[in-house]
């Protein structure tokens, strides 16, 4: 009898456990399993080299929202934006792709405008800047094609 109550015991610290490590996963990894507080937008960028699905989106360093997909389109970048819903944004927003630091991971930096219409779920950002890519800047500086 002893034996069997050890081995409950055991059981439930082992699920416990997966439980805890499974919620840490989520919220670490900062997944979507449910995504009813966001809206979708799209931007097109000339490229959008380093971002990837899951990149953060900010808005004055502050995350609004994550990369959902990005996609080519007619040779540019289509890149589908997550934004919570407690943000809102207009026609005249601004989205460009900057780097944390020098060697940094790439994000989305928003402008917001202010002056327009409010955009809505589907709507597309006419206003985006490309990254700028570090190797082609080194590359160009080598070949002494700086402008």
């Amino acid at each position: 009898m002893e034996k069997t109550k050890l081995e409950l015991v055991v059981g439930v610290f082992v699920l416990v456990g997966i439980l805890c490590l499974g919620y840490l996963s989520i919220k670490l990894g900062k997944l979507e399993l449910i995504s009813g507080d966001v809206y979708e937008v799209e931007a097109q960028f000339n490229s959008a080299s380093g971002l990837k699905p899951g990149s953060a989106i900010e808005i004055a360093g502050v995350e609004v929202g994550r990369v959902r997909g990005i996609t080519l389109i007619e040779d540019r970048a289509k890149v589908k934006l997550a934004v919570n819903n407690t943000v809102k944004l207009y026609t005249d927003t601004f989205a460009s792709i900057k780097t944390r630091g020098i060697i940094g991971e790439k994000f989305l930096a928003l402008s917001p405008g202010g002056g327009g219409d409010p955009l809505k779920p589907g709507d597309m950002i006419r206003d985006t800047e490309s990254g700028l890519d570090l190797e082609e800047l080194v590359s160009q500086y080598v070949h002494g094609k700086v402008k």
